[in-house]
């Protein structure tokens, strides 16, 4: 290897671009281009490649049933789980539902308790001779 008898810095101080090309002009990390997500399946694909495998890709599978949260209950759902069990008084917070809402008939008077419930459920409730006790969770 020969040794370099100028500076670099000296040799190409007359020229346009010193030595760092014509678009760059070393800048370093501010010259990557781009912002966000932009260039990373481009230009930016040897950083994708090293650095963020999982950027790109789909990887396992979300079942669509187990994201939805089953938390509200319907007059008519309510009245066949009180048919079931055999019972007209119900906790609706121990069997995994917060709030009752109003869809269907009640026929029986119905004691319910439950966190909260629709204008339509108390209504209905009330008017077929039940009572809804609203249950405060701290």
């Amino acid at each position: 290897m020969s040794v370099r008898r100028e500076k670099r810095s000296r040799k190409f101080r007359g020229t346009r671009s010193v030595g760092w090309g014509r678009i760059g002009q070393h800048r370093k990390a501010g010259s990557k281009g781009g912002t966000g997500m932009s260039g990373y399946h481009k230009h930016k694909w040897s950083w994708t490649v090293k650095y963020g495998q999982d950027i790109f890709g789909k990887n396992g599978f979300s079942r669509p049933w187990a994201r939805r949260k089953e938390d509200s209950l319907n007059l008519d759902q309510l009245v066949e789980i009180a048919i079931a069990k055999g019972t007209w008084s119900l906790d609706l917070s121990e069997l995994g539902y917060s709030k009752l809402l109003g869809r269907g008939r009640v026929s029986q008077p119905i004691h319910v308790k439950v966190d909260s419930a629709s204008a339509t459920a108390r209504e209905k409730i009330k008017s077929a001779g039940g009572e809804i006790e609203l249950i405060s969770r701290s």
